[in-house]
């Protein structure tokens, strides 16, 4: 599915006011800038707030990628006792952990290899609504 947007020449400044123009570049395509590896990729809904202090909000949309392997700190989608969740991959002590979010959470959940916990790819992407 093609998603084709005007994309402007002209940057917009976060501090003052410039002068702006109305020339557009061309059209971008954005699984173009989204989507690395698009066999491998899929979006997914974020339903639940135990990722807000990331930047992870309910409702969000994240992109997905499941060629990625995670590393310390990656965003990934993983099954937990067949629950789909949004959690981070933390490693500490030669052990391996899924936290709600960069801090070293009580809540973390320990990757024994005897779990039935798969990781389902990387979190690329965070497309959200600013709110008004």
């Amino acid at each position: 599915m093609d998603i084709k947007i005007p994309f402007y020449i002209h940057k917009v400044g976060a501090g003052f006011p410039s002068p702006a123009t109305d020339y557009i570049e061309d059209d971008v395509d954005l699984n173009d800038h989204l989507i690395k590896n698009s066999p491998a990729t899929f979006i997914i809904r974020v339903q639940g707030k135990s990722m807000n202090n990331v930047g992870i909000y309910d409702g969000d949309l994240l992109i997905v990628d499941r060629s990625i392997n995670p590393k310390n700190f990656s965003t990934v989608i993983a099954n937990v006792n067949d629950e789909l969740v949004v959690k981070t991959i933390l490693k500490e002590k030669g052990k391996t952990f899924l936290t709600s979010g960069l801090d070293k959470s009580s809540e973390k959940i320990y990757l024994a290899n005897d779990q039935e916990i798969i990781i389902w790819g990387v979190v690329t992407y965070v497309i959200h609504q600013v709110h008004h």
